[in-house]
């Protein structure tokens, strides 16, 4: 991401906000469930501050009975998985564009690894001055 000059917050400050926020929510969380995901993201976007923010969380492609054990497969686990064609992550592109006052508003994106979890997610914080 490049630096933003017109942030309300320190960008340092932003990412503990974001990072803290990620880390609490998903404490408890093994693994990848769909139908906590509207749980997560609410939980990620009521915080009590004042700003528009998008929460994403994607799935790894990874079996879920995979997830937290050793990363060492045995030879036969790794011929299964090639048959499969399966790969750590899914791919995922995101854009989000504005047209505002580049002096006092600005968006900013983070992206916390949930690599353990089966799971990532991105935020995109966006302000305005009013």
């Amino acid at each position: 991401m490049a630096a933003q000059t017109n942030s309300p917050i320190a960008l340092k400050r932003l990412e503990q906000i974001a990072a803290d926020v990620c880390n609490s929510v998903f404490e408890s969380v093994e693994f990848y469930e769909h139908p906590k995901t509207a749980q997560w993201n609410e939980t990620i976007i009521v915080q009590g501050y004042k700003f528009a923010i998008n929460s994403t969380i994607v799935q790894h492609v990874v079996p879920t009975s995979q997830l937290n054990k050793p990363a060492s497969p045995s030879a036969e686990e790794s011929a299964a998985a090639a048959k499969k064609g399966q790969s750590g992550r899914r791919g995922m592109h995101s854009a989000t564009g504005g047209f505002w006052n580049e002096k006092t508003d600005g968006m900013w994106s983070f992206k916390w690894d949930g690599e353990g979890k089966g799971l990532d997610v991105v935020l995109m914080l966006i302000w305005i001055a009013v």
